[in-house]
């Protein structure tokens, strides 16, 4: 079976969790630090903080640029509940903003309608979070522009974007943002198995994510109550959570970065042969923005009225052919726990309309040639 993604794992990725199974730090070592490092350079980035995943990234990122009970939070629908659930562990209100129908990210268009709204009715939102889908970068500009009109603060969720360039910067380096969450689960560009990594473009905020991640403990002096007893002194000064990132992970990570303009190239030249072979065929096919470098981390088609078969039709006829495609994702004011809060179909017809023809197709650097072809042939013979 062909899957929709894949990790790749090297002997030199081996190697080097290998080499920090037999060091004296498994966690907490120095590995982590070089991790960190290595993606804040990457990024253009000042500092980075890893954590065990881009979820808590996103939880703890919210937690330091203030959110809390009474304030709200938007995102887009389609996205991975992690990017609305997060404001939610904050005790804030959820809400969300269309997609934009050609982009599948969220539509600068309809937050501005949003927000004239929200201003004109006093319920203007603390956080936005916009979510660089598949990998295409968000047009991070207006959006920018926008939250700073109405005093909005902003975390990119980056999950699928390491690697990619919004204009003239790298996503990670904040420049349209005041924090960007990146994830290393194993289907996404690099990995550590799980894991995931926070930029922030004010000092401040970076340190306190350094300090959420970690029980809200300091060894900062300058942060304490007191003088410390000895060296060994810490205070816990806030409450924070267990989210660190482990050595053997940052060994992963660090050992994978490299690879990624090599592996971005792949997932390009991959890109490139299923836009030639499918063009031709009744199925709407992603758009990649010219001024915008997406990682590419999915490849989404989607099912239309000429092509005589449903969604649901395709994908039992592709996973009889050998090819495990999924769907990303179904909307999540449409999950049973969010229904609950008042969202119903029809609050974001282009989110919905989106999912009920969305099929993501295999897309990952190990894929071969071969493979592809199978992955296009059974295509055409599925819609024939």
């Amino acid at each position: 079976m062909i899957p929709y993604g894949k990790q790749t794992i090297s002997q030199a990725d081996i190697d080097a969790v290998a080499t920090v199974l037999r060091s004296d730090f498994l966690t907490q070592g120095p590995a982590v630090p070089r991790f960190e490092k290595a993606v804040a350079e990457l990024c253009g980035a000042s500092s980075a903080a890893a954590v065990n995943s881009a979820t808590s990234a996103l939880h703890i990122a919210c937690l330091a640029l203030g959110v809390g009970p009474g304030q709200k939070v938007w995102t887009t629908p389609i996205t991975f509940v992690a990017s609305a659930n997060c404001a939610r562990y904050c005790g804030a209100e959820v809400d969300f903003v269309d997609i934009d129908p050609r982009t599948w990210n969220l539509s600068p268009q309809a937050l501005e309608e949003k927000l004239r709204i929200a201003s004109r009715e006093n319920r203007l939102p603390s956080v936005l979070i916009p979510v660089h889908f598949t990998g295409q970068p968000c047009d991070l500009r207006e959006i920018h522009a926008l939250a700073q009109r109405y005093g909005v603060r902003v975390i990119e969720d980056a999950s699928h974007a390491i690697g990619a360039r919004y204009l003239d910067t790298m996503i990670g380096d904040c420049r349209y943002s005041d924090v960007t969450v990146f994830s290393f689960h194993p289907v996404k560009i690099i990995t550590t198995a799980e894991g995931g990594m926070a930029t922030a473009r004010d000092p401040g905020v970076a340190a306190r994510i350094a300090r959420l991640r970690s029980h809200g403990i300091t060894r900062d002096p300058s942060e304490m109550s007191r003088a410390p007893d000895g060296p060994w002194y810490y205070e816990q000064i806030e409450l924070g959570y267990n989210y660190r990132m482990t050595d053997v992970q940052a060994a992963l990570g660090a050992s994978q970065l490299p690879q990624i303009g090599a592996w971005l190239e792949r997932r390009h030249a991959i890109a490139d042969r299923y836009d030639a072979a499918l063009r031709d065929l009744p199925l709407m096919l992603p758009t990649r923005v010219a001024d915008r470098y997406s990682a590419l981390h999915l490849y989404v088609i989607r099912v239309t009225a000429q092509s005589k078969i449903d969604r649901a039709t395709l994908y039992s006829r592709l996973r009889e052919a050998g090819i495990a495609p999924n769907v990303h994702y179904i909307p999540v004011h449409l999950q049973p726990d969010y229904a609950r809060f008042g969202f119903k179909r029809g609050d974001f017809p282009a989110s919905e309309a989106y999912y009920d023809s969305a099929l993501t197709l295999p897309m990952y650097p190990a894929l071969t040639d071969r493979e592809q072809d199978q992955v296009i042939d059974a295509l055409r013979r599925a819609l024939s």
